[in-house]
């Protein structure tokens, strides 16, 4: 708009200045998804590591845990299954993570594209009827 000065109106600046505020870019900053993934994979690995060490120590049947091994090969209700099981709900869990990260920055930056491009058009839109 700076390089149309000649045709601005009366009233109207003379130039626009780009003001964000800081908590506005931080809401639109993609997130890193490898950090993203390993903070989602270590959650999901110590919830089934604590879940499977509590039916350990507590072998009441509260919860059919056997049936992780359908998912995650190696796993048993037991210490050794608990670390197999915490090394899948990483590896599980920072693949979900960093998909998640992925598919939020993708629709983040098509979204700011599409708005980007249609304040553009619209600010061009009576070009024509300045000349």
């Amino acid at each position: 708009m700076n390089e149309m000065k000649e045709i601005l109106l009366a009233g109207e600046p003379e130039s626009i200045e780009p003001v964000l505020p800081k908590a506005a870019m931080l809401l639109f900053a993609p997130l890193d998804k490898r950090a993203f993934g390993t903070a989602i994979g270590a959650v999901f690995a110590l919830a089934i590591f604590l879940i499977t060490a509590i039916q350990v120590l507590d072998p009441a049947p509260a919860i059919n845990l056997a049936l992780f091994a359908q998912y995650f090969p190696g796993y048993t209700v037991t210490w050794t299954g608990a670390l197999i099981g915490a090394l899948w709900g990483l590896a599980v869990g920072f693949c979900g993570g960093w998909f998640t990260a992925f598919v939020r920055n993708l629709v983040l930056a098509v979204s700011l594209f599409l708005l980007r491009s249609k304040a553009e058009l619209a600010e061009s839109r009576d070009f024509l009827d300045h000349i």
